[in-house]
């Protein structure tokens, strides 16, 4: 079920009414239903494996809670973890990673002139496998560290594992913040069921208006590089930058927006990312809960930064390899991870250097025209990356990035050219404008100014009268395809 689809439009209001009724001891089945319900609406039989990863978790906190802290107790407590991780992470590994293990040393071994032709299972992947395994995996970690209580009401921790809202592609909550907020249920306001509804609308405009209407160009121009080269190839790859933001955190924002009117309070996952001055802080602000996850429970257990500036960038470059294979089983998200975790790892090698040439030049480095410069070439680094990202393969990437590099049509930029690339004019600089909004959203956001808060202390006819200039907005300008076809968000392929 989509978020921008008409079973979810029909879906949502159903849950949310008789939420509220509902006494508030049965509150939590409710919603565990309305869960479970949500996910069969993909394949009912793949229910079992989210199933299966919540009793694991589950009975390996139960497991964790009762064990001693004396010497053998912390031995059985490395085995629940162990045993957890290695049962959860082995599904994970069947349905997503199996085929292409087999075709890495099928092509690994021909080259090596030794024939093996292993036959691929060709297994449908899960939608948000990824996503609640790690969930549920955060929660045994988080037991074992003794930073939560084991959950002993198994229906409550299946909803920590199963909220719908988040439960396909994040964020991925941790146990601290959603685990005890279902907990204690908050009661229903008017403070809440606005705020989440305006934030609602803020991810359909980014998903349908903006993310929707820009693949129809970045699609048509990566689907065929042959003949959208050059120029093309360079429009595509910032607008995929855009457009992945867009559709990412904006179904993050939906999730978000749903669970507030439900009265639970999810993490924010991108706090302007596209507006930093380093690609260590683009990391701190894209993705939140997936990079602060590896944070805690790969890069700080590898050893951090506490072994010395070697192995320092050694896990840095582990947790990003691992990071982009978590989002597919291709070596091109290999590759797009490892490249990030090398911008940081040179920019870290680089900063002295760069402050000495800062201060032998006079030049302010919090002055607007440094901010500014330094916030383009993070863009542009972090934009040369998402080229491996959106490519099919690596060769093909490489043969974006000369492409784009040896651009010789230049002429594109000013003959109109652009708007054959799948959309036509009027589309395309009403694109232009979303952008632009969405630029200045993010500033606001970036200096702190709260547009919600804003909106909250005007009267309540100009409140009214923005919340329905927006819906008729999104509806009128929304790419709803032929038939209403909802597109799929990019981040359910992982």
């Amino acid at each position: 079920m989509l978020f921008n689809s008409l079973h979810f439009l029909i879906f949502f209001p159903i849950v949310l009414g008789i939420y509220y009724l509902m006494p508030q001891k049965i509150r939590t089945y409710w919603l565990l239903a309305a869960s479970y319900y949500f996910y069969m609406c993909w394949n009912v039989k793949y229910v079992l494996l989210l199933l299966f990863s919540t009793v694991v978790t589950y009975m390996s906190g139960l497991a964790l809670a009762k064990c001693s802290q004396d010497a053998k107790g912390i031995r059985y407590k490395k085995l629940c973890v162990a045993v957890s991780f290695i049962l959860n992470l082995s599904i994970l590994f069947l349905f997503k990673y199996l085929d292409f293990g087999i075709a890495s040393l099928n092509q690994i071994l021909g080259h090596l002139h030794i024939e093996l032709n292993a036959p691929a299972f060709d297994l449908l992947l899960p939608v948000g496998i990824s996503f609640y395994t790690f969930q549920a995996l955060g929660y045994t970690m988080d037991v074992y560290r003794g930073e939560i209580y084991a959950e002993k009401n198994f229906f409550r921790y299946a909803l920590f594992v199963s909220f719908f809202p988040q439960l396909v592609a994040g964020p991925i909550e941790r146990s601290k913040n959603l685990l005890r907020q279902l907990d204690k249920p908050a009661s229903p306001s008017f403070d809440s069921l606005r705020d989440g509804f305006l934030l609602m609308l803020w991810g359909y405009f980014l998903k349908v208006v903006l993310a929707d209407r820009i693949a129809v160009f970045v699609d048509t121009a990566y689907g065929d590089i042959e003949t959208y080269t050059g120029v093309y190839l360079i429009v595509a790859t910032v607008l995929f930058a855009v457009q992945i933001y867009c559709d990412f955190s904006g179904y993050s924002v939906i999730a978000m927006g749903a669970a507030k009117m439900l009265g639970i309070s999810l993490m924010e996952n991108f706090n302007a990312p596209y507006l930093s001055t380093s690609v260590s802080e683009f990391w701190r602000r894209w993705h939140i809960s997936l990079s602060t996850w590896f944070r805690d429970y790969l890069y700080i257990p590898l050893g951090g930064n506490r072994r010395g500036k070697v192995r320092k960038y050694v896990n840095l470059l582990i947790t990003f390899g691992v990071s982009g294979l978590w989002h597919g089983a291709n070596w091109t998200y290999v590759v797009w991870g490892l490249l990030n975790g090398t911008y940081q790892m040179i920019g870290e090698v680089l900063r002295p250097f760069r402050k000495k040439v800062a201060g032998f030049l006079e030049i302010k480095e919090d002055s607007l025209s440094h901010k500014g410069l330094r916030m383009v070439t993070t863009f542009l680094l972090v934009d040369l990356s998402w080229v491996f990202f959106r490519a099919n393969t690596v060769f093909e990437g490489l043969r974006i990035v000369k492409r784009m590099l040896t651009a010789k049509n230049h002429w594109v930029w000013f003959d109109g050219s652009l708007y054959e690339c799948g959309l036509n004019e009027s589309n395309f600089r009403f694109m232009i404008w979303g952008i632009l909004l969405l630029l200045v959203v993010d500033i606001c956001k970036y200096k702190g100014i709260r547009l919600r808060e804003i909106m909250a202390r005007q009267d309540y006819w100009a409140q009214c009268l923005c919340v329905i200039t927006a819906v008729f907005g999104i509806l009128l300008f929304g790419m709803w395809g032929a038939g209403y076809d909802a597109a799929n968000f990019i981040y359910f392929q992982f």
